[in-house]
């Protein structure tokens, strides 16, 4: 079951704005975002939480190594969610006989 409200919001070093941060924080969602080289007053940031991102990053990348994905060449969202899955369940076999 998706959940209604995320807790936490990863992104990198493109969206450390005072805007964004407020903007977040006003909706109840903690900005896990490390600060840039130039802040003055350097954020403190939860690099334990921020090394998901990282993950999510590296999932994005071999889904788009389906390149029917990458390029969208289907029409639906429900034929385009169907081959996002087929492609999602032949990555984690591909992980999964690998470790066994």
């Amino acid at each position: 079951m998706p959940c209604s409200k995320p807790r936490l919001f990863l992104a990198d070093k493109g969206y450390d704005g005072d805007v964004v941060r407020q903007s977040l924080l006003l909706v109840g969602i903690s900005p896990v975002i490390p600060p840039k080289s130039n802040r003055r007053e350097p954020i403190p940031c939860d690099f334990r939480a921020y090394k998901d991102r990282n993950r999510i990053e590296r999932m994005f990348n071999k889904v788009k190594q389906f390149r029917r994905i990458a390029t969208r060449y289907d029409k639906t969202k429900r034929s385009f969610a169907a081959f996002l899955n087929l492609a999602a369940a032949r990555i984690w076999l591909r992980d999964f006989v690998n470790r066994t």
